[in-house]
Parts: structure tokens; C-alpha cells; sequence
């Protein structure tokens, strides 16, 4: 009776599990939903900026801005985003594994290496094996683009100081709920991406106003600004789908398992029943003997 109260008490132990479980992948679909619909949004004006820069940086003007200029790199910055809470399958370990990487396999090109974290996982599972600059924790569960440009800010600062030379940024790019791509794109200084333009198209001329100097000092710090709020936006629902998926699974064994252990339980208590009627039909045999 023992074993069977044990089976018994596991079964009940397994389906408040279950409960706890489906509840967390019912919160994280309704956050998906709003956390996907932000980076949808965010793309767009995130790819055209950059399609103006790239226009922009195409012109002799541009050159000597110190945000487009290239240093000689002893000391480098690595920015991940990571999220405060578990429970979302191997979505921190995997980028934060990532990132280590890619520390030690750049180590020999850079005097000096070191870590800004965006999120308390990535934090607690690097704090003993990499030199971290500083840590923000909290400012996913409420992002803005005050929270993100004001991190920006005070990277470019630091870059502008000559604390680093160069800024790397390490992310998880949402592309569905059970897909995140790991992301590795250099920040500082900033190099505009390509334009494809048709084969035998002649660019476009622009007339700037106000001038191509003032244009840069405005543009570049909001494409960082924009470039890190995108890239928090995407970690962010990268974090509710795998924590949607992480869940379903884990909703999933535990039927498995109680389906298993129902029928453990039910062998277990039919070996007592008829452990009970043998001894029921001796001790009957015995007062006849």
C-alpha cells in the first residue's frame, strides 16, 4: 500500500506540473503575439535607415566622421542580450555558449576583450569566465526606445572615449516561434550595409539639406539606438517562443508520464488485490484443512 500511495501522490505531483506548465505556454503565446507585432514593425524603419546611410557613407563628405571610422582594434566590446527568466529550453545557454566562442577565439586579436550583458542569465553564466564591463537586468520586461537608446548612448560614449575600439553585438534574431537564429553583427564603428543596386543602374545624386556633416551627426547614433531596440525587440520574442515551445514539450511528457505511471499504478494495485484474495482463499483453505 506503501508503493501505491508513493505512485499515487507522484501521479497528482505530475499533473499540477502540468498545470503550471500549459499556464506558462498560454502566457507566453499572448506575449508572442504583441512582442512579434514590435519587431514586424521595427523592421521596416530599421532596414530603410540603414538604406540612407548606406547612400549617405557613399560620399567623400562622409569620411572622418569618428563613427565611421576605423581604429586600430586592441580593445574590443561584446554586447548580449539574453533574458532575465529560464524556462525557455536552451535560448540563454546557446547564445551566451555562443558568445564565449567567440571571445576566446578572437582573444589573440585584441589587448583586452570585455562584456556587456543585457539580461540576468547571460550574466550569472558568464560572470566567473569573462571580464563584464557592466550588467542591465530588468530593462527587457518593460522595453521601450527611451531604455534602448539611452544604452546606446552610453555605448557610443565609451567608444568615443576610446574605452573600445570596436562593438560587437550578440543576439537572438526571432524567426519563428520554434526557430531563433543566433546573431553576430558588428555595431562600432559602423559599417552601412550594401545596397544591391540593378545591374547597369547609374545612382541616384541627392542635395542635402542641412549639410552632409550634420545629416551623419544626427543619423549614426540613431542607427545605433535603432539597431540595439531591434535587436532587444527580436531577443525578446525570440524568448516567448521558445518558452511557448519549451513548455509544450514539457506539457507533453508529463501526459507521457502519467500516462505510464496510471498504468504502473494500476498493475501495482491489481498485484495487491490479488496478493489480498490468495491470502483470503488460504487462510479460507487452511480453516477447512
Amino acid at each position: 500500500m506503501a508503493n501505491l500511495k508513493s505512485i499515487k501522490k507522484r501521479i497528482v505531483s505530475v499533473k499540477n506540473t502540468r498545470q503550471i506548465t500549459k499556464a506558462m505556454k498560454m502566457v507566453s503565446a499572448a506575449k508572442l503575439r504583441r512582442a512579434q507585432e514590435n519587431v514586424v514593425a521595427a523592421r521596416p524603419y530599421a532596414k530603410k535607415l540603414g538604406e540612407v546611410l548606406q547612400r549617405l557613407a557613399q560620399s567623400q563628405d562622409s569620411d572622418g566622421h569618428p563613427l565611421l571610422e576605423k581604429r586600430v582594434a586592441e580593445k574590443a566590446l561584446v554586447i548580449l542580450v539574453t533574458s532575465d527568466r529560464g524556462l525557455c529550453g536552451g535560448f540563454n545557454a546557446n547564445i551566451s555558449k555562443a558568445a564565449e566562442r567567440y571571445i576566446k577565439e578572437r582573444k589573440g586579436d585584441y589587448a583586452e576583450i570585455s562584456l556587456l550583458t543585457i539580461g540576468r542569465k547571460g550574466y550569472e553564466f558568464l560572470k566567473n569566465r569573462q571580464t563584464i564591463r557592466k550588467n542591465y537586468t530588468g530593462v527587457l520586461s518593460t522595453l521601450n526606445y527611451q531604455t534602448a537608446a539611452m544604452l546606446a548612448q552610453e555605448v557610443i560614449a565609451g567608444y568615443l572615449a576610446g574605452d573600445y575600439d570596436e562593438v560587437f553585438l550578440f543576439y537572438n534574431a526571432f524567426r519563428s516561434v520554434m526557430s531563433q537564429d543566433i546573431t553576430l553583427q558588428q555595431l562600432l564603428p559602423i559599417t552601412p550595409p550594401e545596397a544591391a543596386a540593378a545591374e547597369g543602374e547609374t545612382p541616384p545624386e541627392y542635395i542635402y539639406e542641412p549639410s552632409m556633416s550634420e545629416l551623419l551627426g544626427e543619423l549614426l547614433p540613431k542607427y545605433i539606438e535603432v539597431t540595439m531596440f531591434k535587436a532587444m525587440l527580436e531577443s525578446v520574442a525570440s524568448e516567448h517562443g521558445a518558452r511557448m515551445t519549451a513548455m509544450d514539450s514539457a506539457s507533453k511528457n508529463a501526459t507521457e508520464m502519467i500516462g505510464k505511471l496510471t498504468l504502473v499504478y494500476n498493475r501495482a494495485r491489481q498485484a495487491a488485490i490479488t496478493t489480498e484474495l490468495m491470502e483470503i482463499i488460504s487462510g479460507a483453505e487452511s480453516i477447512k484443512g
